[in-house]
This record gives structure tokens, C-alpha cells and sequence, in this order.
């Protein structure tokens, strides 16, 4: 029986991935095959799917002429895995494996693929994720509208190039990282200055809450916003010159940097 998406991967993202096509009526449950190694995590996946088929490789009956796959497996083992979707004659695959170019999964195949090349992060997890795709060179526009299909299910979905790639994974690809740092650095500070550690929590992850909801839904800058809250010599001005003066901003521009670079090194 041949599927028309067989997602590689049965992990955090490759689940939320089907979670999420599930949840968006991609298609029938019926269509859907997760390939998983773990007998455990196949178990768990049989339950939390129904309809969906749990296997444990990828064979030439699961793929016909338009089956898609979706590349969901740890770095190590990703040019092995493409390897055995090629000899399964899979023709057009997506991949959310970080630092893997679309030429080093094309090398793998003896017959022309479309590799389309993402970044996803991991509020994909509820859905609320952001993705960066990137085409390789047998990518159609057909191929693109494909892979967006598939990442739209489970949130917000921007194209660029694939040299632009490791940008996205040092920014938004490593961005909830640096987020949650924020976050705990915030409710230590309020803990510093007698709150308990509840109460510190939840002001600060209401506070974020509320202000990306208020980002988004005003339309207006970030410094717009920032200048709003920012009243001359008052308590914020005060807290955003010491942020200043110890190069806090310089910080995330080198956070970046530094997560591209390591993007760039672990694809050569």
C-alpha cells in the first residue's frame, strides 16, 4: 500500500507534524504513515493516531508516483535514511534536518529529486511555529507550494533562498532558546527583588504573552512599541540604559552570528 506522505521520523517534530496535518484535514488519516525505529515510540504513536500507519521502515509498496516523504531524523543518520527513500523510488521529499543542504540529499539519489530544505522551530509544537523552506535544484514552484502546505499546518510559513538558510536557523531557528533565557533571567530578577517565585513567573511569561500578542495584533514596530512604554527619565528608560550599557543588543546580533556559523559548519 503506497501513502501519500510518509514522514520519516517519529519525534518531536515528525509527531507534530502529523499532529498538525491531522488537525488541518491535510488528508485522510488513511494516507498518513510515520516510519519510526523505537518499538516503544511506535507504540505511542499507534495510540495517539488513529488511522495513521506506524511503521517500522520504509519499503517499495509504500511509495507510488506521488508519494512525498518529509526528512525528520537526527543529522547522523539523515544521508542513510535518504539513501534508503531513494531505492524506494521517492521522487520529491522535504527536510527539517538542521545543517543538511538540498545537494547532499540530491548526491544520494541515482534519479533526479526535489528536496525542498526547512527550518521549522519548536512551536510547532502547538502549531505556532515559524518555517523557512528553500528549494534545491530540481524544485519546482509546485514542489514549494507542497512543502508550505505541509509546515502551514502546524504555523507560519516565509520562503527564501537556500544560502539564507542559516541565517533562519541561527534567528528563528534558535530563537525560542534565547527566548526562554530572557524568560528565566526575568524571574530570577523579580525573585532578587523579593517575589516570590510564582508570582515572578507568572507576570514575566505574562507580560511576553501579552506583548507579542499586542506585536502582532497592532500592526505597529516593536520600537514604536518600545517607545510607548518608554517614558523620559522614568523607570523604564532607567532599566533599558543599563540593558544598553552592557551591550545587551550586541549580544543577540553575536548569538546569531554565532548559531549561523555552527549552521554553516555542521552542512560542510
Amino acid at each position: 500500500m503506497s501513502f501519500q506522505l510518509v514522514v520519516i521520523g517519529g519525534g518531536r517534530m515528525g509527531s507534530a507534524l502529523i499532529e498538525g496535518l491531522l488537525g488541518a484535514q491535510w488528508c485522510e488519516p488513511g494516507s498518513l504513515a510515520i516510519v519510526e525505529s523505537s518499538l516503544e515510540q511506535r507504540r505511542a504513536l499507534s495510540e495517539r493516531f488513529a488511522g495513521v500507519t506506524v511503521l517500522a521502515s520504509l519499503e517499495l509498496d509504500h511509495v507510488g508516483p506521488d508519494t512525498g516523504v518529509v526528512l525528520s531524523v537526527k543529522p547522523d543518520y539523515a544521508e542513510g535514511v535518504a539513501r534508503l527513500a531513494a531505492a524506494c523510488g521517492v521522487t520529491r521529499i522535504l527536510s527539517v534536518v538542521a545543517g543538511l543542504s538540498t545537494a547532499r540529499i540530491e548526491a544520494v539519489f541515482p534519479q533526479p529529486v526535489a528536496v525542498v530544505r526547512s527550518m521549522p522551530n519548536t512551536p510547532v509544537l502547538i502549531r505556532q511555529g515559524v518555517s523557512a523552506i528553500a528549494g534545491g535544484s530540481q524544485v519546482t514552484a509546485a514542489d514549494l507550494d507542497w512543502a508550505e502546505s505541509i509546515l502551514g499546518a502546524v504555523g507560519t510559513v516565509v520562503r527564501v533562498s537556500e544560502r539564507s538558510i542559516d541565517a533562519v536557523t541561527g534567528l528563528s531557528g534558535s530563537g525560542p532558546a534565547y527566548f526562554y533565557l530572557v524568560v528565566e533571567a526575568m524571574i530570577e530578577a523579580g525573585v532578587h527583588q523579593g517575589l516570590s517565585r510564582e508570582v515572578s513567573r507568572q507576570l514575566v511569561v505574562g507580560t511576553f504573552q501579552g506583548s507579542a500578542a499586542l506585536l502582532v495584533e497592532s500592526g505597529e514596530s516593536p520600537e514604536e512599541l518600545r517607545a510607548q512604554v518608554t517614558s523620559p527619565g522614568g523607570t523604564t528608560a532607567a532599566g533599558l540604559r543599563m540593558l544598553e550599557s552592557r551591550a545587551v543588543r550586541a549580544a543577540f546580533l553575536e548569538a546569531v552570528a554565532a548559531a549561523a556559523e555552527r549552521s554553516r559548519q555542521l552542512g560542510r
